[in-house]
């Protein structure tokens, strides 16, 4: 079965599902990969903490997703 994307999925976890979203997140200018807060830090919490537009980093995720 297919992971499906839920609001709670950290940065990390995002990253190890879909791989192809670690281009999305470098070219927000987030620095997720390797980063000890990833496996904290949902994709709100990455927004607000780096003042991102969260709807334009969630869209931008979930297109990478597919």
């Amino acid at each position: 079965m297919k992971p499906r994307y839920n609001d709670d999925m950290t940065m990390d976890a995002i990253m190890r599902t879909w791989p192809g979203t670690i281009r999305v997140i470098l070219g927000h200018g987030l620095i997720c990969v390797g980063c000890p807060i990833a496996s904290f830090h949902t994709v709100s919490d990455a927004a607000k903490e780096h003042s991102l537009d969260e709807d334009v980093l969630l869209r931008d995720l979930m297109t990478a997703m597919k």
